[in-house]
C-alpha cells in the first residue's frame, strides 16, 4: 500500500487527463461532501455537464464554494483536469486566501488507457486528440508544482500504485488540540537564563543539570507542562544557556516552544545569510562562538524546526510570539507566520525606530484564548481574551508566566538591566490606574470573566449605559459594583398563583443543588452600600444613582459602620472597606414619584369610577336586565383595585431623616483583597444579623429558611412559610443555592430566583392580572436567565478586580458593563 499524506486542513487538487480515473480515485477516498467537481458545476450553471463554454462560470461556482468550506476548517478536494497552470494558479489562490496548504495528487496514467476509456462513455465524444493534449500539458507541468505553490505533491503512475494508495490525513504541526495541560506560559526570556532558572523554580519545577553544572532541563510539578512564547535568544548574558535549557525540556516533553522573531533572525545568520547584527544578535553570536560545533548546529535545528504558533486545549489557548488573530488559528502560510512573529505591521517607525504595530487585541473577539510576547510592557492586562507576558526581563523589567487555565500570574524581578531599550519601559509612562477612557467602554465589548468566560456587550446597550453613566450615576470611584438582575422561578402550571416555591426547587433540583436558602424579599429598593471604616462611603441604587443628598447618607453610613465596629468586623476581617448587598425601605423612597404618578393614579381612578359602574349595574338589573356576569366582573375589578392599592400602602411609610429608614444587608461582597462569593449563605446572614444586634433601629434583619430539596417535608415547610409572607401582602422570597456560587452540569446556576407572592404580583401585571394566568403562564424566561447570569459573572469579575487592587477602569467597564446589559431589550415584569 502507498501511503499519501495531506494535512487534514488543505485543499486537494487532483491532476489528470480525461479518462484517468480521478473521479473513481475521489469516490473511493473522500466524502462526497468533500468532493468539488468540476463538471457537476458546470451541471449547475448550463444544465449540462459537458458544455465548456460554461466552463468558466462553473470554475467561479467551484472557487466560491471551496472558499466557503475552507473558511469553516474543511478538507476539500477539487476533481478536475486541471493540467493547466492556470487552471491550478486559481485553486492555489484559494488556497492561500483561506491560509491552507495547496496538495497536488497526479494521476499520470498512460495516454491510451485514458483514451480507451473515454470511448466506452457516451458523454466523451471529444476524441484522442483533446487527451493526447492534456497530457503533453501534464507532463510539462510535473516538475514545475511545487513552484506553483503546491506544499505536497503525490504523483501516481500506474493502475497499480492508484490501486493501491491509501490517503493519511496528518494534523498540522501547529495544532496541538489534543494537548490539555495544565499549562505554564513563560515570556520573552531573551538570554536570561539565572532569571529563568528562578521562574521555573517558583512555578514549582525541579532543574536538571549537566556535570558542568548547567541546565539542561526542568520537571514539571505533575500534569503541568512549560509553553514558551518565543525570543529566547538575544540581548541578555547567556542565550546558549537559555537555549540548552529550554532545548532539553523540549526534547523531553516537557515543553513546548514556538519560535520569536529573533530566533528567525538567528536561523538566518548560522546558515550565513548576516542579517544586520542589530538588537543582540551580535552578542548572541558571540556567546555561541564559544560553543561547540556541535551544539551551534542542535540549536540551528531546534530553532529552524519551531512551529510559527500552537493550538492546545480543544482549541481554548493558542500561543503565538507575536499574537494572532481569529482567522489565522490552525493555519498555514506566509502570513500566518509573519503575523506570528512580528505582530500586524504598518510598515512605518515609531519616533525610537521600531515598527508602528496595529493593535489588533482590540478587535480580536475569538473564543481561543491567545498568550503572546513580543512587544515589552510594563505589566500585562488581559484584552478580549488575549495577553502579552512580556514585561521587559532583559530590560530591568520581570519575566512573567501565565498559569493556564487557572489565569494567574506568576513573575521575578531581573537581576538587573542587562539592555538598555529601544523604547522606555517605564511604569511611569503606563496608564493612569484611575484615568477613564471613553474607548474603554463604547462600541461592541467582549468583558473577560473568570466565573463565566466572555460576556458581550453589544454597541447600542453600551451607548445607553453611557447616557445614565455619564448624567446620573455616582463617582467611579464610589462606584465598584451593580447588582444583577433576578429571574423569577418558572410560572406554576396550575392554582390560583403565577409563582410558587415548587418550581424554583425544580430548578435547582435540575442544576444538582441539594440544598437552598430561602430569604424574605423585602419591599424596597435594591441598594449598594460602601462603607468605611471612618464613616465614608456611598450608597447607591442598582443602576448607580446616589440614594440621598449629604445630608441623609453621611449619617447613614456612619451609623453602619459603627454597627461594623460594633459587631467586630473591622478587625476581624482585617479591612477598612466593607461592600454590602442590601434593601432599603421604604420602597417609598426611591418610588415615591412612580407611585404617585402610576400606581396611585390607576387606583383612584379604578375606585372613582367602578362605583358608579356598579350603581349602574345595580339599578339595571333591579329592573329585570340580564347583567348577572357583568355586574359580577365588574364588582370583582372594584375589589381588585382595592387590593391594588393595599398592595404599594404596605410599602410606604413617612420618613425624617434616619427616623424611618431600614436597610436590611443580605450579603457581603467585598473587602480589602478578598470577595465572598464562595462563603455559603448560612455565613452572609450571619454578620448581617451582628449588624441588626449593633443597630436594631437601623438596620433590618432578613428572616430565613434553610431547605433540603431531597426531604419533601422540607420543601413543604418552605411553601409553607412563603404562604405565610405573602398573604399578608409580602412580595414573597429569593431562593438561593445553599453555598452561593455553584456551578452546574450546565456551568455557572443561577445566584438566586425570586418567588413573588399574588398581591406583589399584582402591582406588576396590573389589578386584574388573576384573571389572566393562562396567558402569563406563557411568559419566556431563557432570555431573562441568560441576562441574569451574564451580569452576574460581569459583577463579580469587578468585585475581584477591585479586591485585586486593579486599576479603577478595570473596574469600571464591570460597573458599565452590568449597566449595558441592563440596556437589553427583555420584558420588565419578569
Amino acid at each position: 500500500m502507498t501511503e499519501l499524506r495531506i494535512p487534514e486542513l488543505s485543499l486537494v487538487v487532483l491532476i489528470g487527463v480525461s479518462g484517468s480515473g480521478k473521479s473513481t480515485f475521489a469516490a473511493r477516498h473522500f466524502a462526497p461532501t468533500q468532493v468539488l467537481s468540476s463538471d457537476f458545476c458546470r451541471g449547475i450553471v448550463s444544465d449540462d455537464e459537458n458544455d465548456q463554454a460554461a466552463t468558466k462560470d462553473a470554475f467561479d461556482v467551484l472557487d466560491y464554494i471551496a472558499g466557503k468550506r475552507l473558511a469553516r476548517g474543511l478538507l476539500t478536494v477539487v476533481d478536475a483536469t486541471n493540467v493547466q497552470q492556470a487552471a491550478r494558479g486559481s485553486l492555489v489562490q484559494v488556497a492561500r486566501d483561506h491560509d491552507v496548504l495547496p496538495v497536488a495528487i497526479v494521476l499520470d496514467v498512460d495516454t491510451d488507457t485514458a483514451i480507451g476509456r473515454n470511448e466506452t462513455r457516451a458523454d466523451r465524444d471529444f476524441g484522442a486528440r483533446v487527451v493526447r493534449r492534456q497530457s503533453g500539458q501534464l507532463r510539462k507541468s510535473l516538475k514545475h508544482l511545487k513552484r506553483e505553490g503546491f506544499r505536497v505533491v503525490h504523483v501516481l503512475q500506474t493502475d497499480d500504485e492508484i490501486e493501491q494508495a491509501t490517503i493519511v490525513t496528518e494534523r498540522l504541526r501547529s495544532d496541538n488540540r489534543c494537548e490539555h495541560g495544565p499549562f505554564d506560559v513563560i515570556g520573552d526570556v531573551h538570554g536570561c537564563r539565572a532569571e529563568l532558572e528562578t521562574l521555573l523554580t517558583e512555578l514549582g519545577y525541579e532543574l536538571r543539570r549537566d556535570d558542568q553544572g548547567r541546565p539542561v532541563g526542568a520537571t514539571p510539578p505533575p500534569g503541568r507542562k512549560a509553553v514558551y512564547v518565543g525570543d529566547l535568544v538575544d540581548r541578555g548574558p547567556d542565550s546558549p544557556g537559555v537555549l540548552r535549557l529550554v532545548m532539553g525540556m523540549v526534547e523531553s516533553g516537557e515543553a513546548l516552544c514556538v519560535p520569536g522573531n529573533h530566533e528567525a533572525k538567528l536561523v538566518r545568520a548560522l546558515r550565513g545569510k548576516a542579517p544586520s547584527p542589530q538588537h543582540g544578535l551580535a552578542e548572541t553570536l558571540d556567546q555561541l562562538d564559544a560553543e561547540t560545533d556541535e551544539f551551534r548546529q542542535r540549536v540551528l535545528e531546534f530553532c529552524d524546526s519551531l512551529v510559527a504558533h500552537v493550538v492546545l486545549d480543544d482549541g481554548r489557548l493558542v500561543v503565538a510570539h507575536a499574537g494572532l488573530k481569529e482567522a489565522y488559528h490552525n493555519r498555514a502560510s506566509g502570513r500566518v507566520r509573519a503575523f506570528a512573529l512580528y505582530g500586524d505591521t504598518s510598515g512605518e517607525t515609531d519616533e525610537f525606530g521600531l515598527p508602528v504595530r496595529y493593535p489588533w487585541a482590540d478587535d480580536y473577539r475569538g473564543a481561543a484564548t491567545v498568550v503572546y510576547g513580543h512587544t515589552p510592557i510594563p505589566a500585562p492586562e488581559w484584552v478580549n481574551n488575549t495577553i502579552c507576558i512580556d514585561t521587559g526581563c532583559v530590560f530591568g523589567g520581570r519575566l512573567t508566566a501565565l498559569r493556564y487555565p487557572e489565569r494567574e500570574l506568576v513573575s521575578v524581578e531581573a537581576d538587573e538591566q542587562w539592555y538598555e531599550p529601544a523604547r522606555p519601559l517605564d511604569p511611569a509612562n503606563a496608564r493612569d490606574p484611575n484615568s477613564l477612557r471613553i474607548d474603554d467602554v463604547l462600541g461592541d465589548r467582549v468583558i473577560e470573566t473568570r466565573r463565566h468566560g466572555r460576556v458581550s456587550v453589544r454597541e447600542q446597550n453600551a451607548a445607553a449605559a453611557l447616557e445614565v453613566m455619564s448624567r446620573f450615576a455616582m463617582p467611579p470611584d464610589a462606584l465598584l459594583y451593580l447588582p444583577p438582575t433576578m429571574s423569577p422561578c418558572a410560572t406554576s402550571p396550575s392554582g390560583d398563583v403565577l409563582e410558587h416555591p415548587d418550581q424554583a426547587f425544580d430548578y435547582f433540583r435540575g442544576e444538582g443543588v441539594d440544598r437552598v436558602m430561602c430569604e424574605e424579599k423585602h419591599m424596597g429598593s435594591r441598594a449598594v452600600a460602601l462603607v468605611r471604616r471612618d464613616g465614608s462611603g456611598a450608597l447607591h441604587t442598582r443602576t448607580g444613582r446616589a440614594f440621598f443628598g449629604p445630608e441623609i447618607a453621611e449619617p447613614l453610613l456612619s451609623g453602619l459602620a459603627a454597627a461594623a465596629a460594633s459587631a467586630g468586623l473591622w478587625d476581624e476581617l482585617e479591612t477598612d472597606w466593607l461592600l454590602l448587598d442590601a434593601e432599603l425601605m421604604p420602597w417609598s423612597l426611591k418610588a415615591l414619584e412612580l407611585i404617585r404618578s402610576q400606581y396611585a393614579g390607576v387606583a383612584a381612578a379604578a375606585r372613582d369610577a367602578l362605583p358608579h359602574v356598579v350603581g349602574v349595574l345595580d339599578a339595571a338589573e333591579a329592573r329585570g336586565l340580564e347583567v348577572g356576569d357583568l355586574l359580577t366582573r365588574t364588582r370583582g375589578r372594584l375589589a381588585n383595585a382595592e387590593s391594588f392599592a393595599a398592595a404599594y400602602r404596605r410599602y410606604c411609610w413617612p420618613t425624617e431623616g434616619l427616623e424611618g429608614l431600614r436597610f436590611a444587608p443580605f450579603q457581603l461582597l467585598a473587602s480589602s483583597g478578598r470577595t465572598y462569593e464562595e462563603q455559603d449563605h448560612a455565613w452572609h446572614l450571619a454578620i448581617a444579623d451582628r449588624l441588626v444586634e449593633a443597630s436594631p433601629t437601623l438596620i433590618a434583619p432578613t428572616g430565613r429558611v434553610v431547605v433540603d430539596l431531597a426531604d419533601a417535608a422540607s420543601c413543604a415547610a418552605a411553601a409553607q412559610w412563603w404562604d405565610g409572607l405573602t398573604s399578608d401582602g409580602g412580595e414573597g422570597m429569593v431562593v438561593k443555592p445553599y453555598a452561593n456560587l455553584v456551578r452546574g452540569p450546565k456551568g455557572l446556576v443561577q445566584p438566586g430566583v425570586k418567588v413573588r407572592g399574588p398581591a406583589y404580583l399584582r402591582l406588576i401585571y396590573g389589578p386584574d392580572y388573576l384573571d389572566h394566568l393562562d396567558r402569563l403562564r406563557g411568559r419566556n424566561l431563557r432570555h431573562k436567565r441568560s441576562l441574569a447570569l451574564r451580569e452576574y459573572a460581569v459583577g463579580l469579575e469587578g468585585l475581584e478586580r477591585t479586591a485585586a487592587g486593579d486599576p479603577l477602569w478595570r473596574v469600571h467597564q464591570c460597573v458599565f458593563g452590568v449597566l449595558a446589559l441592563e440596556s437589553e431589550p427583555i420584558d420588565p415584569r419578569l
